[in-house]
């Protein structure tokens, strides 16, 4: 996945690209011109750095409707003739999702796309699904013969439409074809379905990796095979050597966690870790201190998983190490420490923004902490996180730290909550928003008539204006 360039959050851009709900805002208020030139560079050039986990197509299609926007951009996009070039989905996923959420709400002019675009595109399975969700069976059943053109009928070209029906995520055109009037297409997806079938069957019979049997010497020999190959094998490794190992086989363990190969080291630190070995603290001290790259990450990991009081305990004394350990040390005690840890975790908080940014991975469970301890002089960076970030999920876990930690949340930043890009922030400002602004009532009315919403925010938007709620 490609590395997108985001815009400064001031601007109408740069908020729209992060999701926030005033982007939304900012955007209804602006020059229509502006606002669609914006939504569009947003729709075409996905900002998401993980599109698997960050919501934006909902948020989008929404503003479409909004601004009441052409196609014409998006369609040009779409049938484009790098689309027969750059196959990559990401280059068209995001906007054949805005297109199924249009399509949803009744545009007519979005579903007519998508089905142009599943009978000739590139991306064809994405709009595919996305039609599977919302067309008819007339018009799923249409697509057969394009779809289906795209394979050979020679023994390749049916191995490809096989995985092509196994792997689908939304089985219902298949399923359709499966059943179609014309036999040639009928019987043509029956095979391909049991061809897959078949496949996912052998795949099962033919398992790769430790089989009964093994000794704890072998195991830890696969992981350092799978290292050698590319593969990182340890955590896997490791939950064998929950099956194979006995307290007998202790001391290899510990020798291989201090001084084995890396994939042993890895493994056995791993296992150690999960087990609260007594001595896993200093072997994992050790790893840092002289293990390669490889090894260190897998004994940060192995630390952070530990749930016992002495790792809480070690935590505290690493905390100040300027080293990853040290920075585990602080998300550890963001997760599991005691009140007492609070001016720890604001400190990891602080050197966290200060010296990676606002878009540090650390970001998530230090904030979470800063939550869940009640950490009120942590609220002004809680706010500069909040804004700054381009991920939208760490912006909702932003939300929900200043939830407990900043009073004016209610009549602030849960307001703009209430238009943001993902339905977890919504839901949390549908329970905090303040109803004396005029807004707020608006929208958790908007939101509880909307077939799209989520079921959680519409719950917690009926706790606010249903019949046995406080009258807003």
């Amino acid at each position: 996945m490609f590395d997108p360039v985001i815009a400064p959050s001031g601007t109408l851009l740069g908020l729209l690209q992060r999701g926030r709900g005033d982007g939304t805002l900012h955007a209804l208020t602006a020059p229509r011109a502006e606002a669609l030139a914006a939504l569009n560079h947003c729709v075409l050039h996905d900002p998401r750095r993980d599109w698997q986990v960050e919501n934006r197509s909902l948020y989008y299609a929404r503003l479409f409707l909004d601004l009441n926007g052409e196609l014409d951009t998006i369609e040009a996009h779409l049938f484009d003739v790098e689309d027969a070039v750059d196959t990559d989905e990401s280059r068209t996923g995001l906007a054949l999702a805005v297109l199924g959420h249009l399509a949803s709400y009744g545009r007519r002019d979005a579903l007519a796309l998508l089905r142009r675009y599943a009978a000739s595109g590139s991306n064809w399975a994405w709009a595919l699904d996305e039609l599977a969700l919302r067309d008819d069976d007339a018009g799923l059943r249409a697509l057969a013969g394009p779809v289906l053109a795209r394979f050979a009928t020679d023994a390749e070209g049916e191995a490809e439409l096989a995985a092509a029906v196994r792997d689908a995520f939304e089985p219902r055109p298949w399923r359709l074809w499966a059943e179609d009037p014309s036999e040639s297409v009928a019987a043509r997806v029956r095979a391909a379905h049991e061809a897959g079938c078949f496949d996912r069957w052998q795949r099962q019979m033919r398992p790769t990796g430790p089989r009964p049997g093994w000794s704890v010497q072998a195991v830890l020999a696969w992981a350092q095979q799978g290292l050698e190959r590319g593969a990182a094998l340890h955590v896997p490794a490791a939950r064998c050597l929950v099956a194979v190992a006995g307290p007998q086989d202790r001391p290899e363990i510990v020798r291989a966690a201090r001084d084995g190969s890396e994939g042993a080291r890895c493994t056995a630190l791993r296992y150690l870790a999960d087990s609260d070995d007594p001595d896993v603290p200093d072997l994992i001290e050790r790893a840092v201190a002289d293990g390669t790259p490889v090894v260190v990450e897998a004994a940060v990991d192995a630390f952070e998983r530990m749930r016992s009081t002495a790792a809480v305990q070690r935590a505290r004394r690493w905390a100040h190490r300027p080293d990853p350990l040290g920075a585990a040390a602080g998300r550890v005690l963001a997760c599991r420490g005691e009140a007492r840890d609070s001016e720890l975790v604001l400190g990891a908080l602080r050197e966290a923004v200060r010296g990676e940014g606002c878009d540090a991975p650390t970001l998530w469970c230090l904030v979470d902490g800063a939550g869940r301890l009640g950490i009120t002089c942590a609220a002004p960076i809680l706010r500069h996180v909040y804004r700054e970030t381009a991920s939208s999920h760490l912006r909702g876990r932003c939300a929900g730290a200043l939830a407990a930690t900043d009073p004016s949340f209610a009549t602030g930043f849960a307001v703009e909550c209430l238009w943001d890009c993902e339905e977890t922030t919504r839901e949390l400002a549908a329970r905090h928003a303040e109803t004396g602004d005029a807004r707020v009532v608006e929208r958790l009315r908007r939101l509880a008539a909307d077939p799209a919403e989520e079921a959680e925010v519409q719950t917690a938007v009926r706790s606010r204006i249903g019949p046995d709620a406080p009258a807003v």
